[in-house]
């Protein structure tokens, strides 16, 4: 079944588009409540998975848990080195955590696969950021 084009689903893939990293729902509703939309966080959240199923956005956890978002940059499956500071993102290729995956699913009888690996850790700046202040 297709999925509905509405106003809402626009606005919300162009807030997320407009993000900078990943952000959480409630972030992504409270910028649309800012800029007087009317959405509703309910409508933010249907829109938010409608588009991760889609491929249109990226779904992960946060380290504390949380589902966060942002706008795919690329199709097809993926994963993310992930700044826990500021949020930088970069999309990597994992060819060897891939071949894993699919031997560790052999080894123990399972078939088709998937698994999410994503890395978090601090980027370059936050690093040098961290190391000059080491309060």
């Amino acid at each position: 079944m297709a999925q509905r084009n509405t106003w809402q689903r626009e606005r919300v893939r162009e807030a997320l588009t407009d993000a900078q990293g990943f952000v959480s729902a409630q972030d992504l509703h409270a910028a649309l409540r800012e800029a007087n939309t009317g959405i509703g966080l309910a409508t933010v959240y249907r829109a938010l998975a409608n588009l991760a199923s889609s491929g249109e956005a990226d779904q992960l956890q946060s380290p504390e848990g949380e589902a966060i978002y942002r706008a795919c940059e690329s199709s097809g499956h993926h994963h993310h080195l992930i700044c826990r500071s500021c949020g930088t993102t970069v999309e990597i290729q994992a060819t060897d955590v891939e071949q894993w995956a699919r031997e560790t699913a052999a080894d123990h009888g399972f078939t088709r696969a998937e698994h999410v690996v994503d890395i978090f850790g601090l980027c370059a700046a936050c690093t040098a950021r961290a190391d000059r202040d080491p309060s």
